[in-house]
């Protein structure tokens, strides 16, 4: 009897705990429209034109459903900046510009009257330093940093649940520079294109060779019996 207690204890203490997926609030815009302006003109230097396009997936992602815990459907729309309910921009490292500690790469601020978001800043940073090196953003990092905060603006807060978008912390998904990609695709393509060549050349060489071999082997035994 006692084992078994024993192990009745042993899978209590072992057994993960419930998700939580807590809310700040419930319905902070009063509607299901919100207007939003993506700033990417007043940029840092190490912005890149595929992160505006990662924030537009990630307001898709949440006017898809999201991650099913709003108790609404958001509906956006991208306006001027002197319109919007939510504004979002870049900086390009936070710790550095803002203050902030060591591992964030987001904030969304709220401005709260009567129970209700009157507007959101949503500052996003370009990348961190790992020691003295720079580490620039890849675009799913990107896209996933914006959902996070975007949550936050759709009044989600911080959930325990690892897999969830809304978990405080992110595991980097890529580390490929979106920048240096952009400076080398040229030679990329280059590339593909001379050695598409070489194969190409070489192949049509192999042809030419073995044809030649076909009619001198005509010629030095005949042709061969059907």
């Amino acid at each position: 009897m006692l084992a078994v207690l024993a192990l009745l204890f042993l899978a209590v203490l072992l057994s993960p705990s419930e998700n939580i997926y807590p809310e700040l609030n419930p319905d902070p815009w009063g509607n299901e429209t919100i207007t939003v302006h993506i700033d990417d003109r007043n940029v840092p230097a190490h912005y890149s034109p595929s992160y505006r396009v990662q924030v537009e997936k990630a307001l898709d992602y949440w006017s898809e459903g999201g991650n099913g815990k709003l108790g609404y459907t958001p509906e956006f729309r991208i306006v001027d900046v002197n319109d919007a309910d939510i504004l979002i921009m870049w900086v390009e490292n936070l710790e550095a510009e803002a203050g902030v500690e060591s591992g964030v790469a987001g904030f969304a601020r709220p401005y709260e009257v009567n129970g209700r978001y009157e507007h959101v800043d949503i500052v996003l940073e370009t990348g961190n330093y790992a020691g003295y090196s720079w580490r620039q953003y890849g675009d799913s990092n990107m896209q996933e940093i914006a959902k996070h905060e975007i949550g936050h603006a759709l009044g989600l807060g911080h959930s325990n649940n690892r897999k969830d978008i809304m978990y405080p912390t992110y595991d980097r998904m890529d580390d490929i520079d979106p920048l240096l990609v952009q400076r080398t695709l040229p030679l990329i393509i280059l590339g593909a294109l001379l050695g598409a060549g070489i194969v190409f050349y070489h192949g049509g060489g192999w042809l030419h060779s073995r044809k030649k071999r076909e009619r001198l082997e005509k010629e030095i035994f005949g042709e061969k019996e059907k």
